[in-house]
């Protein structure tokens, strides 16, 4: 059956791996806008920030952009490494809530914002990984 076999699809693993790192950017990018925005007195209104309160929000801000940025690198050369990291803060994030005692809104919110990409990316990781193995054991120049 074609659709199970262990063919060399350098397509796909390409594709993997954009989406993958996609999601990587575009969440930190998110999330860093979002912590930023929510640590200031204007939250999400307005957009006129004192200097004391960029400086003050820019701190926790750089949190999520930092480990966007770790994941993002470390994707770039392991892929398992990077699936793992993000199997980690998906996991760390539930703790977290269940620590928190998020209530169900919130749970909906994490899930779709967070959680939900995070394990995402982490597939396409593993997937673009395991079909980086396929081409490698099949002997396909490049791999």
């Amino acid at each position: 059956m074609e659709l199970m076999t262990r063919t060399c699809k350098y397509e796909r693993m390409n594709v993997e791996r954009l989406f993958a790192r996609v999601f990587v950017v575009l969440g930190g990018v998110l999330w860093t806008v979002m912590l930023f925005a929510s640590e200031t007195a204007a939250k999400y209104t307005n957009f006129t920030y004192t200097l004391e309160e960029v400086v003050a929000a820019t701190g926790s801000a750089l949190l999520p952009l930092a480990a966007a940025v770790l994941v993002f690198v470390v994707g770039l050369f392991y892929e398992k490494l990077a699936a793992l990291l993000l199997l980690i803060g998906a996991a760390g994030v539930v703790i977290w809530g269940v620590l928190a005692g998020w209530n169900a809104s919130l749970w909906v919110i994490m899930g779709i914002a967070l959680v939900g990409p995070m394990l995402l990316a982490a597939l396409l990781f593993m997937l673009a990984s395991r079909m980086q193995m396929i081409c490698t054991l099949e002997g396909h120049p490049g791999s």
